[in-house]
């Protein structure tokens, strides 16, 4: 489909520079215009861009269906397909957007998992401090849990960026989006034995001078290696749910909510364009919303 890629290269152009995605939200959108693709390569039709119909849509969400693919995945195609003519629309490349009345699987709202403050304590208490990254883990999963940050937000974060006589900390989250976050004296405390006890040691790489965690190299630490990290802890406390670093973060907004944080104020600590995805923690508290109607609703 070689007649496609000016208009795919202007699409990831489009992505990259104006809406400022990440690399992997990238590729995300890039494949799920591959499967468009294949889908018209199977089909054995040579259509541009513009002669796509509403019809050919209807067959390729069957199609997609067809290959067993789950809901969700089926709703994450179709939005990448769905943002691919709305940018050929801004671009006057046609006049109607097929995908307009196309509509993909209903998929539920899964609640996300989360930890108890039990189970957070039990998790950094079985942190081996007499270990060379101990302190750091310790330093890192209080920081992850304190601020609600995304793994990439947190192997990202900086000491320049780091205000701890002010109990804040700055970082720059999806869609290169910088927010401001409170940090507790809890993690500030982590951090501080371990930038005195086992960071200023480190043979620092040039380049990761700035960064506040990092591996035993002293080069920022990766993601997948806090992923690790956190996998061995859960196993070694005995946890047998599976967790992640964002489990962390889950953890975070539930804990706030239960607690009676406002929602606002929840969803600028998470980094969330929309309140609706922030919404999500209220239906783990049940209490949480009888309260709230209790004290909002004009006629309680």
């Amino acid at each position: 489909m070689q007649a496609w890629t000016p208009y795919l290269k202007g699409f990831r152009s489009y992505l990259q520079l104006e809406r400022s995605l990440s690399a992997n939200t990238l590729e995300a959108y890039a494949h799920d215009m591959e499967k468009l693709m294949q889908f018209l390569e199977y089909k054995q039709v040579h259509l541009m861009p513009e002669q796509i119909k509403h019809k050919d849509l209807q067959e390729f969400i069957k199609w997609v269906s067809d290959l067993g693919m789950t809901a969700r995945t089926q709703s994450r195609v179709l939005s990448g397909v769905k943002a691919f003519y709305k940018y050929l629309l801004m671009e006057n490349v046609l006049q109607d957007d097929p995908t307009e009345l196309i509509e993909g699987p209903k998929i539920g709202r899964k609640l996300p998992d989360f930890l108890t403050v039990e189970e957070i304590n039990l998790l950094l208490s079985n942190i081996d401090l007499s270990s060379p990254e101990g302190q750091r883990n310790k330093a890192m999963l209080e920081t992850l849990y304190s601020c609600g940050l995304r793994v990439s937000e947190l192997v990202g974060l900086k000491l320049s960026h780091s205000y701890f006589d002010d109990e804040f900390v700055k970082v720059t989250g999806k869609g290169n989006k910088e927010r401001i976050i409170p940090i507790g004296d809890s993690a500030i405390k982590q951090i501080g034995f371990y930038l005195e006890g086992y960071r200023c040691h480190l043979p620092i790489q040039k380049g990761h001078e700035d960064f506040i965690f990092l591996n035993r190299r002293g080069r920022k630490l990766s993601r997948v290696m806090v992923f690790m990290i956190i996998k061995d802890l859960a196993l070694k406390a005995g946890i047998r749910t599976s967790i992640s670093p964002h489990t962390f973060r889950h953890s975070f907004a539930t804990h706030l909510i239960e607690g009676g944080a406002d929602l606002r104020a929840v969803q600028e600590m998470l980094g969330h364009s929309s309140i609706t995805t922030t919404e999500i923690y209220t239906h783990l508290d049940k209490d949480y919303l009888r309260s709230a109607i209790l004290q909002f609703h004009p006629r309680k």
